[in-house]
């Protein structure tokens, strides 16, 4: 009998042993499992990649949000696409909330539409938000003891 137990015990424990295993190796999303959203385009107009000093990289050179305006008007001018900008991480400057907010700044005045890459290699599509007038916090009334 004592021999059929510590057998039993062996069993049980190998068998959670394995169980443990496969959940451990099934866990996570892996890189197949993202899957890019279904209004990305195929294809952009125009490609930018974030720079340092909040400026962006178009062409080989560093822009500030004037002047990448101005390279985006000059394209118009030049009956070029711009109907869709992908800004993509550079080698040496990951994409900051700064370059979002001036891309969306820009494409919301450019009436584009702009996309940034993750790191993972998924796109999103940058949206701005304009507050209404209504919207805007009210000024604090004076204080009436003074």
């Amino acid at each position: 009998m004592p021999n059929r137990a510590s057998r039993r015990i062996l069993n049980l424990a190998a068998l959670s042993l394995l169980i443990v295993l496969l959940a451990a190796c099934g866990g996570g999303p892996t890189k197949g499992d993202i899957v890019q959203a279904a209004n990305i385009p195929p294809s952009f107009d125009v490609t930018i990649y974030a720079a340092k000093d909040n400026q962006f990289t178009y062409d080989g050179a560093p822009l500030t949000e004037e002047d990448f305006k101005s390279a985006l008007r000059y394209r118009k001018e030049q009956n070029l696409p711009i109907a869709t900008i992908l800004m993509k991480r550079s080698d040496d400057q990951k994409v900051k909330s700064e370059h979002v907010i001036s891309l969306a700044r820009v494409a919301y005045q450019m009436n584009v539409k702009a996309y940034v890459q993750e790191k993972d290699g998924t796109i999103s599509e940058i949206r701005a938000q304009v507050k209404d007038a209504e919207e805007q916090p009210k000024p604090k009334p004076a204080e009436a003891g003074k």
